[in-house]
């Protein structure tokens, strides 16, 4: 058995780990995988040559980058039990976060807290993917996995052209409450997500690190968003909104193309 580290820079939640799980599905050589959001890295236990697992990692494009191969005495793993329904709760979370973030988007007129629900519709797509396809041919979780990335492309291409249409047309200012209130409760759900993802993995590592919130790209979003409001507040502006929004929009179809490239 072989033990070969990867730093993955990119990996900063746990729909990044998803991600890289349904691509690693179809590689029969590989025994267990570990992740470890905190400090951005994989362990992949494994027989025979890395290739093919680096190169699948590497096609992800989430920074991966292989430290050390050696070889190790473990043959056991242990069992992450009830993965299932924690997928299902954080799914739940984020698929709510996507109607509440729309809903109050589209009626406080924020294009941040749209584009910000696609976000939260993004990770939803990756936690779906892992459910309905277990158990299923990898076909067909390619197939899922296609579907959900145009549709989010689609999406987000409709976001970019009424946020040009807003840029030179003459609109209502955000309201700046609504922002910032819903932002703060994305924020906590985010960062609940984290911890009961961080918790699933062993009872040492069920506190909260500071560290694994803040490094999350979800949060960071949720964060620009609430610094988007306070600045429609104070410049009476729709800019900065429309800035946050474009940002977040640009981030929702680079992940949408790596949903792509498990269909590959």
């Amino acid at each position: 058995m072989l033990k070969s580290i990867f730093e993955i820079t990119k990996m900063d939640c746990p729909s990044e780990e998803n991600l890289i799980r349904m691509k690693l599905v179809g590689v029969s050589s590989i025994a267990n995988l570990d992740f470890d959001i905190t400090n951005q890295k994989l362990t992949v236990f494994h027989k025979g040559q890395i290739d093919e697992i680096e190169q699948s990692i590497l096609q992800l494009n989430l920074g991966g980058k292989l430290l050390t191969t050696e070889e190790t005495d473990q043959i056991e793993f242990k069992e992450h039990k009830n993965q299932k329904k924690l997928l299902w709760t954080v799914l739940g979370i984020n698929f709510a976060f996507f109607i509440i973030e729309m809903t109050t988007g589209l009626i406080s007129k924020s294009m941040g807290l749209v584009a910000d629900s696609l976000d939260m519709l993004a990770d939803s797509f990756v936690y779906g993917i892992s459910l309905f396809a277990v158990g299923g041919t990898l076909i067909k979780k390619k197939r899922i996995a296609k579907l959900a990335g145009y549709f989010q492309i689609t999406l987000a291409v409709i976001g970019f052209v009424e946020i040009l249409r807003r840029f030179f047309g003459n609109e209502k200012l955000p309201d700046f409450t609504t922002m910032i209130v819903v932002s703060i409760f994305a924020l906590i759900a985010n960062g609940i997500c984290l911890y009961l993802m961080q918790k699933s993995k062993s009872k040492e590592e069920a506190h909260m690190k500071a560290s694994m919130i803040f490094t999350s790209n979800d949060v960071i979003i949720n964060l620009g968003v609430i610094t988007a409001g306070i600045l429609v507040n104070w410049l009476s502006s729709n800019k900065p909104d429309l800035i946050i929004g474009t940002i977040v929009f640009v981030l929702v179809i680079q992940g949408a193309l790596r949903i792509l490239k498990l269909s590959n």
